[in-house]
């Protein structure tokens, strides 16, 4: 896409980006949301991988992603995982998988471009928020906050970020990557974009009963991440009937990727399989 209403590309030296943060900037990381379409309201990139942000950190705490770091480089993570014992980590490479783009797109587009685009079939999306992950914001004025990821992407290619606020990072906690995680995916073609992408998780032997036994994320077959926890593992009548409190028909997005009835019944199908895969139930 030519972007000919944009009158200069900016490096971010440091924290002092954001308060120069001007009606008419975007920020700019791998660029392939931003490059996709059209906004003449654009005059300025500010390209934050001139940061120098380290792409991954693992600590006691968990793992931090940051904003700049590629999906490349998050899909090798997944596939060559860290010492620690993370084995929801197993997860992460069919996430990226799930982005169908080319060696090019996998290159240069980032886990935080694909949160902020915000789209409902945004694998990344998907990931944080079925890791129960949450984003570190710096805020205008030096300030910063901290929201599930869940709470961030409110909708279809709407979020939470207010004007000027910049995603830093993507904090997934260590007891979430202690336990066991699943996924699923669903779309009309081999490679299409995903109608529907599930992730279930189970809590560390150690967190029995202080964690919820049985957790599912419902992403891409609606427009913004659905989280149901259940104290005790549901059986798959329980696992139904919560997904049909919590989803009407008329919640479920409708593209030319798939029906509203389709999806529904891909996120039925699908939250089976999860719950059987972790639970035997």
């Amino acid at each position: 896409m030519d972007l000919n209403t944009v009158e200069q590309l900016i490096p971010a030296t440091g924290r002092e980006a954001v308060d120069a943060f001007e009606p008419g900037d975007a920020w700019l990381a791998g660029g392939s949301a931003l490059f996709a379409w059209p906004d003449p309201k654009l005059r300025r990139l500010v390209d934050i991988t001139a940061l120098g942000w380290r792409a991954l950190t693992a600590t006691d705490a968990g793992l931090d992603i940051a904003a700049t770091c590629t999906i490349a480089e998050l899909a090798d993570y997944g596939t060559h995982p860290p010492p620690a014992e993370w084995p929801a980590l197993a997860i992460v490479r069919g996430c990226c998988e799930a982005l169908r783009g080319s060696f090019k797109v996998w290159n240069v587009g980032t886990v935080g471009g694909n949160i902020c685009a915000s789209l409902p079939a945004g694998p990344m999306t998907s990931l944080a928020a079925g890791l129960g992950a949450e984003c570190l914001i710096w805020q205008p004025g030096g300030g910063e906050r901290r929201a599930a990821v869940a709470d961030v992407v409110i909708g279809d290619c709407v979020n939470a970020l207010a004007p000027g606020e910049l995603l830093r990072s993507i904090h997934v906690p260590a007891d979430v990557l202690r336990g066991r995680a699943a996924i699923r995916q669903g779309s009309l073609t081999p490679m299409g974009r995903s109608a529907s992408l599930l992730i279930a998780r189970v809590p560390p032997a150690d967190l029995a009963g202080e964690a919820p036994a049985f957790t599912l994320v419902i992403t891409a077959a609606v427009a913004r991440a659905v989280t149901l926890e259940f104290a005790e593992v549901p059986t798959p009548a329980e696992l139904d009937a919560a997904i049909e409190a919590r989803l009407v028909l008329g919640d479920y997005f409708a593209d030319p990727h798939g029906t509203p009835r389709w999806r529904r019944h891909l996120v039925r199908l699908h939250a089976r399989e999860l719950l059987e895969e972790l639970t035997g139930a």
